[in-house]
């Protein structure tokens, strides 16, 4: 038999058991095999190791001194192997470090507030958070979760939809009162619009035009790298910015920008979901813990 085909942790499984209960047959039982079979492993494991481990006798086992140190050694060894598996099992306590990659919309607006609770709930687990609105390679980022809006381009990922906003045009009443507030779709033409500093899938702004749906194209005079600095170049008075409902839900209410041309929104939603690499099998823990609790809290 090759080494490899040695299953040495089930050797020193039925070694112990049948040093700790006191024979082969009460071994046999315990492992659910044949007394004649214990027999034969142990006598086995005897041949490959050089060295007599028990002396047998019609009452009971006895231990050579080599049998007393590998008996020692198994239990240790197997106690090492069920803690490894503990540690690494998908129902284990949550523990370890979780890198999460988000856009920093949603990490002000949504994650933000909702970290304190999660680290409550989970004391040994700890966060890096990274905001970032370009699409990252999850791999090469060493990221555990990745928060992204629409379908997912990469099969080998799975995504675990948290819910769902409406996108509103927006911008400051000191803008307004300078430029005018648009009311129609050919209007937009007169307005500064901020728009993304790199590729979407959704470039245009979608209006609603004699009841259908049209896309509008949309020259930026101000172009930028993620939604928050978007939203605060709005609030200075910069321009028009088309923004997901939860990052200026605030900022409405509290009169630092107004909605723009609500009756024209089509009130198409942006989907986001919690993007993590593999399909099926088990989790980290940490993984999962983080996943689950998205999933309960996440209120867009």
């Amino acid at each position: 038999m090759s080494r490899q085909e040695i299953n040495r942790s089930g050797e020193m499984e039925v070694f112990v058991r049948a040093v700790e209960l006191g024979g082969f047959t009460a071994a046999a039982t315990a492992c659910r095999m044949t007394p004649s079979a214990v027999s034969k492993l142990v006598a086995r494991l005897e041949t490959r190791l050089g060295t007599r481990l028990i002396n047998r006798s019609t009452r009971r086992l006895q231990l050579t001194p080599e049998g007393c140190a590998f008996y020692e050694r198994s239990v240790a060894i197997l106690a090492d192997i069920a803690e490894a598996e503990r540690y690494a099992s998908a129902g284990e306590q949550a523990t370890g470090r979780i890198r999460v990659n988000t856009s920093g919309s949603f990490g002000n607006h949504i994650l933000a507030p909702l970290v304190p609770a999660f680290m409550a709930l989970h004391p040994a687990v700890s966060l890096d958070i990274l905001h970032t609105d370009r699409i990252v390679d999850l791999m090469e980022d060493r990221a555990d979760v990745a928060i992204r809006t629409g379908p997912l381009k990469n099969s080998s990922l799975t995504a675990r939809k948290l819910g769902a906003t409406r996108r509103i045009i927006v911008a400051s009443p000191s803008y307004l009162q300078r430029h005018g507030v648009p009311t129609s779709i050919d209007a937009l033409a007169n307005h500064c619009r901020i728009g993304f500093a790199y590729a979407r899938a959704v470039e245009d702004w979608p209006m609603l035009s004699d009841g259908q749906i049209i896309p509008v194209p949309v020259t930026p005079g101000l172009q930028v790298s993620d939604g928050e600095a978007m939203r605060h170049l709005a609030i200075s008075g910069a321009g028009l910015a088309r923004l997901p409902a939860f990052t200026v839900k605030a900022d409405i209410a509290a009169g630092r920008l107004a909605a723009v041309l609500e009756e024209l929104n089509p009130g198409d939603m942006e989907e986001f979901y919690a993007v993590h690499i593999g399909q099926g099998g088990p989790l980290p823990a940490r993984v999962r813990a983080l996943l689950d609790f998205l999933r309960d809290n996440v209120r867009l």
